[in-house]
């Protein structure tokens, strides 16, 4: 974690020689974020998001059940639609979804875990593109 540059916030960075990641987000069970990506110094893509666990989890085995999950999940992304995780992933009792729209350059979506039972635990929302 970064020293974050919004007070409340919470910051993840990566940089590789030209190119720079950030990651801007606040809250934890609900959150909302914005992710950019820079060369040498100009930003040159970005996403926005927001979404969380549902109000009605407040078992915190299964909060954090559902974000080590998530976390799997955003580790599988592909190359092709490098925006959240997966189009699906199933682990025991939970189902990972990812319906991207567009290209790179323009983009939304939604991804959600849902119980197999279809009992939704967590929704985000996202989209974002080529900045010009």
């Amino acid at each position: 974690m970064a020293t974050p540059l919004l007070a409340g916030s919470r910051q993840l960075e990566h940089r590789a020689p030209a190119y720079a990641y950030r990651d801007i987000y606040f809250g934890m069970g609900f959150f909302v974020g914005q992710e950019t990506v820079s060369r040498d110094d100009r930003a040159i893509w970005s996403m926005s998001y927001s979404g969380g666990a549902g109000a009605e989890i407040t078992d915190r085995g299964t909060f954090l059940a559902i974000y080590k999950f998530l976390r799997q999940a955003l580790l599988a992304v592909r190359a092709e639609e490098p925006y959240r995780g997966p189009r699906l992933l199933e682990q025991a009792d939970m189902i990972y979804r990812n319906e991207p729209e567009g290209s790179l350059d323009r983009f939304h979506g939604i991804e959600t875990i849902a119980r197999r039972n279809g009992a939704l635990l967590y929704e985000l929302r996202y989209s974002g593109g080529l900045l010009r």
